[in-house]
This record gives C-alpha cells, sequence and structure tokens, in this order.
C-alpha cells in the first residue's frame, strides 16, 4: 500500500509546491493510517489541516480504499 500512496502523493504534490509547500510521506500503518509531515509553506499554514484532510486525505481515500485516514506528524 505504501507504493499507492506515493503514486497518490505525486499527484497531489504540484499543487502544494505551486503554493510553496509539500508533503512528506512518514509511515504507512498496517491499519490503514497514513502519516505525513507538511513541509515549507504548507507547515505554518492555518489552513494546512483542512489541506490535510479536504485535499489530501480525500484524494487517497478515493484511490485506495483501504486507507482509513491521514494524520499529520
Amino acid at each position: 500500500m505504501t507504493e499507492k500512496v506515493k503514486e497518490v502523493l505525486d499527484k497531489i504534490r504540484p499543487s502544494l509546491q505551486a503554493d510553496g509547500g509539500d508533503v512528506e510521506l512518514v509511515e504507512v500503518t498496517n491499519d490503514g493510517i497514513v502519516k505525513l509531515k507538511l513541509t515549507g509553506a504548507c507547515a505554518g499554514c492555518p489552513m494546512s489541516q483542512m489541506t490535510l484532510k479536504m485535499g489530501i486525505e480525500k484524494n487517497l481515500k478515493k484511490f485506495i480504499p483501504e486507507v482509513k485516514e491521514v494524520q499529520s506528524v
């Protein structure tokens, strides 16, 4: 599942980079939890939780049904 997550993140990454941010995959657990670290401009952005949940998590769940939740670390 880690490779699938990386593929989806690679599709999302350009829109994050356009705003000066990025995302780093930290871990994918056996129970479907994806742990990510937002970097660059995303790290200190007040909208980062919305980006994480409504953008990244939504896309990951859409393409990888095994993903249960995305957490910021």
